[in-house]
């Protein structure tokens, strides 16, 4: 049998476009998995009631975001009301029931001023990195996905950063944007430029090694299930079961630096919100030793099947997404193209 010909998925269509395709991904994976996360955060609250002053992470499979709880336990709507849930389906029924289908979804709007921007960075510069090697510097080889899904990654990370520093202040200490202002000068006056990417390296220890796995995978298993099914471009289904395969892979292996990096950002949160000097953050490595000698190996895989169950289905949804948005407009380039001619 001939060999098929390789059709690459950013080919014929603009950085703009693949913007706009990312944009759409993030923005339905958010809608998609937020509802996840507030049943779970409530149901964390039944069984451990938050202080004031408490942190909690919450992640919709896309970014991490501190919450902070301001006046003890009716601190937020998230976990004010006190029903009781006997399980995860328990608590989707009676939530809807008694405080509506829109309470599902509290927490999306500061995801999605954080997400998508993010999800737009990374996504666009895999694509335009990942060609750059290919076909503008003739690298090939396997290890072309993994490099450039680290860079973009890192770049991604670099860049929201700060932003999502300020995001925390500004929810933590309930600042204006002029106190805004001043409380960044003065952290900067005080600490330099690089206190504005506290928290940066734990998250790059994560994220890096996480999006350089998964986009080797995802692109290997793609093309596997391609000559598999014997199609040239990948379909809907094919990204999206290669993508949550490849999601699930790149979460259970890097899991240790997540639990490293949730420990980190909730140390923080609460630091800030508690007006506590934040002192030199205790380094990963030193991080991981002291929850092995806590917990052992078990405590630094803690939360493998939520954080598996979430992060493969918003990986499936992002992706899947993402390449459909991108086969959408190659067809309208090419529809225009020809009614050009």
């Amino acid at each position: 049998m001939g060999e098929r010909p390789v059709v690459t998925p950013s080919a014929g269509i603009t950085p703009v476009q693949q913007m706009l395709a990312s944009g759409t991904g993030a923005l339905l994976t958010s809608v998609f998995v937020t509802p996840l996360d507030v049943v779970k955060i409530r149901l964390q609250a039944q069984k451990t009631p938050f202080y004031q002053g408490k942190c909690l992470l919450y992640c919709n499979g896309l970014m991490d975001h501190i919450y902070v709880c301001q006046y003890g336990a009716s601190c937020t709507s998230w976990y004010k009301t006190p029903t009781h849930f006997s399980g995860t389906l328990d608590a989707f029924v009676k939530i809807t029931r008694n405080e509506g289908v829109r309470s599902l979804w509290r927490g999306l709007p500061p995801t999605l001023v954080m997400a998508v921007p993010a999800t737009v960075i990374y996504f666009t510069c895999y694509d335009q990195l990942r060609d750059l090697l290919r076909y503008g510097m003739g690298f090939q080889g396997n290890y072309i996905p993994l490099v450039a899904g680290g860079l973009a990654r890192l770049g991604a990370v670099s860049v929201i950063s700060p932003l999502e520093l300020v995001r925390t202040k500004m929810q933590s200490q309930k600042l204006t944007y002029s106190e805004l202002r001043v409380c960044i000068r003065s952290s900067v006056a005080q600490d330099g430029w690089l206190s504005l990417w506290r928290g940066w390296g734990p998250t790059v220890l994560r994220d890096v090694p996480f999006s350089a796995l998964y986009w080797f995978n995802y692109e290997l298993v793609k093309a596997q299930l391609c000559d598999q099914y014997d199609v040239s471009q990948a379909t809907f289904s094919i990204s999206f079961t290669a993508g949550a395969i490849s999601g699930a892979v790149a979460a259970i292996m890097t899991l240790p630096f997540d639990v490293v990096k949730t420990r980190r950002q909730v140390q923080l949160g609460e630091m800030e919100t508690l007006g506590v000097p934040v002192k030199n953050p205790t380094s990963t490595w030193h991080i991981m030793r002291g929850i092995w000698a806590e917990s052992g190996y078990r405590g630094l895989f803690a939360g493998f099947l939520p954080r598996v169950i979430k992060v493969a289905p918003a990986c499936a949804v992002m992706i899947s997404t993402y390449e459909f948005g991108k086969i959408f407009f190659q067809k309208m380039n090419l529809d225009r193209e020809q009614q050009a001619c």
